[in-house]
């Protein structure tokens, strides 16, 4: 059978790639107005939320293993399902993607619910790449079910394993997932986060294919970095793309970390995918695409990337300091025009800058990943309405949600679906990090998924770790036409917002820990900060820097109890609190040890009412 998407089979050009290639200051501010309220709370990071045929919001907690039913109309929630074996030890893992059965309550006896979520999976053995024996990772790994639904209690049981033993990571697992008009479920794996930050030392495999004996042993390593098409049943299709000979679940690959996937009317496959300092891509998904990674980033056009490869450092990588900024000599780099391979071209990018582009301005306070042009792209949905029904102007659109922006944006595709008709608009911007949406039946009103905390753009252009909207689900309902407010494209921030959240403490002694313990506290940080704060405690895409000028002006004259309580009560993101108190005393001695504190002969205890007596210093390292 010939794939439904089939018409989508392309190979984009460098036809219009000024046109596709976007300028953060080129996006306006949308002109509709619509109305805003908040329909549920108390939600524990929510991933997915889509409409149901029951005319219910079903929704994805994370952290929660919990899969809900949320009435529009009230915001009512009823738990259809808590899945016991859901593990999230860190930021971008636990319950991920859910997909409805297209016949689900339609009477044929296929009332299926799909989801996808990481787990402990002892059999399968430790994974390679995680060498700590005490790493919640060890045995992590992601796998898809299949659920049924009793209409008549709302809840959902009966789990039918379909894939398991699939790639899972402390970073970039993607997740998303949808079923196309062929009735296949499509589902998306990210490259692990591999090549930076906690796993800097570990080679992307994005470009990495399986071998037949992998596919016959069901050895699903090489499905890092790639786009999955597979039957309900979790099987391979007999028409998937055969690709260096070999056929798998794998539909595409070369990702990075694709958060959005959704199908248009005519069978067309939208992605959006996050890119590293700059070039998110909109992209179209065609069987068997390459989409580059890591060799390119948007467009092959050497702009503002090169592909670093730490683990091939002539200097042993863990000898090295990860940054994104000052990549160490050994470390080979790579133009994109040096790679030479066939691939598929965005139909967008959000956003290209050229070389010369400032990476770590001095306005963004340390926290340069807000600043980025990047704008962390978290999902897609299309917006083709029927004629008449909709959004007045928002005709044949892709609806994109971002994290470090707190907004959704508009793209205004061209007749033909493969390329953009306009500007890029920017709609409710926010102090939140959007994760996705869904659209009421008449397509008027749109439900946005928030996360519970993290790092995003303040409405002043500075940077908050504090959600306006944490764990929630809001619904913005279309009003009319006319202006919305204006809205910057891009953060240059002139402070951070959480600089200045406490008042300095007076007094005090400096704080007391030993090398022994800063030592230990750097192994507990590496399991279980890193992949959030960064290798140096700076390179951070999650979670604000812990040493620098950021950290001097959030912490300098702050009592020490202060920074134990922020780490104890908030950290890590998805179980605060998890850790040994001794443990976080042990991170908080390693973090000031980085930033200059000297280390003594008394530990540094986990009482905060010692701590309190404690004052970190007013200048960084």
């Amino acid at each position: 059978m010939k794939l439904v998407i089939a018409a989508a089979m392309v190979l984009l050009t460098l036809t219009g790639v000024a046109v596709a290639q976007n300028l953060p200051s080129s996006v306006v501010p949308g002109q509709q107005q619509f109305s805003e309220k908040v329909l549920a709370f108390g939600l524990d990071w929510p991933w997915e939320v889509t409409w149901g045929p029951d005319n219910m919001l079903w929704v994805t907690e994370r952290t929660a293993g919990r899969i809900v039913r949320i009435d529009p109309t009230t915001g009512k929630k009823s738990i259809a399902i808590k899945i016991p074996e859901v593990l999230a030890p860190g930021g971008q893992d636990g319950l991920l993607g859910l997909a409805l059965d297209p016949d689900l309550l339609k009477g044929k006896g296929h009332d299926y619910v799909y989801t996808a979520y990481t787990y402990i999976d002892q059999a399968k053995g430790p994974r390679a790449t995680v060498t700590d024996p005490k790493s919640p990772y060890l045995h992590l790994y992601t796998k898809i079910v299949r659920l049924t639904y009793d209409e008549k209690t709302g809840k959902l049981g009966d789990s039918v394993d379909l894939i398991t033993g699939m790639p899972a990571s402390s970073d970039h697992n993607s997740g998303r997932m949808k079923i196309g008009p062929d009735h296949k479920l499509y589902y998306t794996i990210g490259d692990g986060g591999n090549d930076q930050l906690g796993n800097w030392c570990i080679p992307i495999q994005a470009q990495r294919l399986p071998t037949a004996d992998e596919v016959s042993a069901k050895n699903w390593f090489a499905y890092q970095g790639k786009s999955l098409r597979l039957n309900l049943d979790g099987s391979i299709p007999d028409d998937n793309p055969v690709i260096k000979g070999v056929k798998s679940h794998i539909f595409t690959y070369g990702h990075r970390n694709m958060q959005g996937i959704d199908f248009a009317p005519d069978g067309t496959l939208y992605a959006s995918e996050q890119g590293p300092k700059t070039d998110d891509e909109i992209n179209i998904l065609v069987p068997g695409g390459n989409y580059g990674w890591p060799h390119v980033a948007g467009f092959r056009d050497d702009k503002a990337y090169q592909y670093a490869r730490w683990a091939d450092a002539t200097t042993p990588c863990k000898q090295l300091t990860f940054s994104d900024l000052k990549i160490d000599p050994s470390v080979p780099r790579e133009d994109e025009t040096s790679w030479t391979e066939p691939m598929q071209n965005p139909i967008a990018t959000m956003f290209t800058v050229p070389n010369d582009w400032n990476f770590a301005d001095p306005k963004c306070k340390g926290v340069d990943f807000v600043c980025w042009p990047t704008v962390a792209l978290s999902s897609i949905e299309t917006y083709m309405p029927k004629a008449g029904e909709g959004i007045p102007g928002w005709d044949k659109s892709l609806i994109v949600t971002t994290l470090k922006r707190g907004s959704i944006y508009r793209l205004p595709l061209a007749a033909d679906g493969k390329s953009l008709s306009g500007p890029i608009e920017r709609f409710f911007q926010s102090e939140n990090r959007f994760r996705d949406i869904a659209f009421s039946p008449d397509m008027k009103t749109i439900y946005v998924a928030t996360d519970n905390g993290g790092l995003a753009e303040a409405k002043d252009g500075s940077t908050t770790t504090t959600m306006e909207n944490p764990g929630q689900i809001l619904a913005f309902t279309y009003t009319g036409g006319g202006m919305a407010a204006a809205a910057p494209a891009a953060a240059t921030p002139a402070k951070s917002s959480d600089t200045a959240a406490a008042a300095p403490a007076t007094g005090g002694t400096p704080p007391t820990f030993t090398e022994a313990q800063a030592a230990r506290g750097k192994t507990a940080y590496a399991a279980n900060c890193i992949t959030c704060h960064g290798q140096d405690l700076i390179s951070a895409t999650y979670g604000t820097p812990l040493a620098g000028p950021y950290f001097a002006g959030k912490w300098g004259g702050r009592n020490v109890a202060a920074l134990y309580s922020y780490a104890h009560d908030k950290m890590p993101p998805s179980r605060p609190g998890a850790l040994p108190a001794q443990s976080y005393a042990d991170i908080v001695a390693y973090v000031l040890a980085v930033n200059g504190a000297k280390p003594g002969s008394e530990e540094l205890p986990a009482d905060p009412a010692v701590l309190a007596g404690m004052t970190i210093a007013a200048t960084a390292q």
